[in-house]
């Protein structure tokens, strides 16, 4: 059974985003074991300088990257990504899983996204658009994903 962690940093506040990942985690359920796993942002203040952000992305960097387990296959969501079909993702899973890695981590970052080395430290940089979106509702549209990769790698319906 494949497995899937969500490390991403700070919670969902938003009911309407709380009960829409509810409802994949659910779904996903019978078909992988998932975990999310939501580590705290850094404080900045409003009009942050680039010393400050530099100084968050650093500490968001190391509580990030304890939590990577070595042998497993790591996608960091960046907009400088690769842009891949539902289907190329559902085979990059898959792909990866005959290369003996089950584990797949997907990193979501803050507001400033993801520090270098947690780039490095990536076997993908993945995108799935070159539009922004709040790191909230990109979480909620990572959970689709990959129920949907799964459903395409099962031959259901939900995929058309």
């Amino acid at each position: 059974m494949k497995t899937f962690t969500i490390l991403c940093i700070g919670k969902l506040k938003e009911p309407y985003l709380r009960d829409a990942a509810a409802e994949y985690q659910k779904r996903l359920s019978a078909d992988c074991k998932l975990n999310i796993v939501e580590l705290p942002a850094e404080k900045l203040p409003d009009a942050p300088s680039q010393k400050q952000i530099d100084a968050a992305l650093a500490a968001e960097e190391k509580r990030i990257l304890e939590k990577v387990p070595e042998n497993a296959a790591v996608f960091a969501l960046c907009v400088e990504g690769k842009s891949v079909s539902s289907e190329a993702f559902s085979a990059l899973l898959s792909d990866f899983a005959l290369r003996g890695k089950s584990s797949v981590v997907f990193i979501i970052g803050g507001s400033f996204g993801l520090s270098d080395a947690v780039k490095r430290r990536s076997d993908l940089k993945l995108s799935v658009s070159p539009m922004t979106f709040p790191h909230q509702l990109f979480r909620v549209i990572l959970l689709e994903q990959l129920y949907r990769a799964v459903q395409i790698e099962r031959g259901t319906k939900y995929h058309k």
